[in-house]
């Protein structure tokens, strides 16, 4: 992520898609592993559609966050807004829910991470602390 906030806001949409889509991927890797690890499939077909689905899902979530809140910064002439953030985390959200097939996962993914991104955001502007060294 030291790559991601070194580039300024609503600039270069294509290296922080590519940046976010890798951490998503990497992250669906992870999480999928660990699924499989808790509880194995039946074949290795299986296993391997788990560890793709997940990964692929993720990092696309990744790449239209990265995209979006870039693109929005772009449009609305503000860079530096938390607002950004949130249009990009409820464009990820309803990618959920349309992979979901689900309104409800949708709507309530758009809210929850449009706000943690936001939130994100704003820790990152004002210095906010949640783990300090020793």
């Amino acid at each position: 992520m030291a790559g991601y906030w070194d580039i300024p806001e609503g600039t270069a949409c294509p290296q922080k898609a590519w940046l976010l889509g890798r951490l998503g991927a990497g992250i669906g890797l992870l999480g999928s592993a660990s699924y499989i690890i808790l509880s194995p499939p039946d074949t290795a077909l299986q296993a391997a559609q788990r560890v793709t689905t997940a990964t692929v899902t993720m990092a696309t979530l990744g790449a239209v966050f990265g995209a979006t809140t870039c693109l929005s910064a772009q449009i609305r002439d503000a860079p530096d807004d938390p607002l950004n953030y949130f249009i990009g985390g409820c464009s990820s959200g309803i990618i959920l829910g349309a992979r979901a097939h689900s309104f409800a996962t949708g709507t309530s993914a758009c809210v929850s991470l449009g706000l943690v991104a936001a939130l994100t955001k704003m820790g990152k502007m004002e210095g906010w602390r949640f783990l300090t060294p020793p």
